[in-house]
């Protein structure tokens, strides 16, 4: 499989073969901020950063999405859901919310007793779930275990 830029763009051409207009742009929104990023490096971008490109555009939708769905635009709030939803094919498998849990856990009881705080356990947390798992899922998580704790 080549990069995710060239599987973003045989899927576009895919979809205006079949006149899907939602996905055609959805998938247009990503190529070009792969456009903006390579242009704001000044180099080729790697596969990291293909993927830092399409996790923020699902965190741009998944942020639009919550305040749509606050201000009661549920026309607006489908369309953001249904074009998160086209972007995270391209996103690794996420973790599930009892994965996390695990993992915070663990890291919970690698730090020394003085140590344990809010901050000190994200940092740890998101080096070690990076594109696996939403930075507000984890820190929920994060905040109901210290609870706990």
């Amino acid at each position: 499989m080549g990069s995710l830029k060239d599987r973003i763009s045989a899927d576009m051409k895919d979809a205006m073969k079949a006149r899907d207009q939602l996905r055609l742009d959805t998938l247009r929104s990503a190529l070009s901020g792969f456009t903006y990023k390579r242009t704001e490096a000044g180099a080729d971008l790697s596969d990291a950063d293909e993927l830092a490109v399409v996790q923020k555009l699902v965190k741009q939708r998944g942020d639009s999405l919550s305040e749509f769905e606050k201000a009661g635009r549920t026309d607006l709030a489908d369309k953001e859901r249904k074009e998160r939803d086209i972007l995270m094919v391209y996103l690794p498998q996420q973790k599930s919310p009892d994965e996390i849990r695990g993992v915070i856990k663990t890291i919970i009881a690698e730090l020394p007793d003085g140590a344990v705080n809010q901050g000190a356990v994200m940092k740890a947390a998101m080096a070690q779930l990076k594109g696996v798992a939403d930075g507000n899922t984890v820190r929920q998580i994060v905040a109901e275990e210290l609870a706990s704790a």
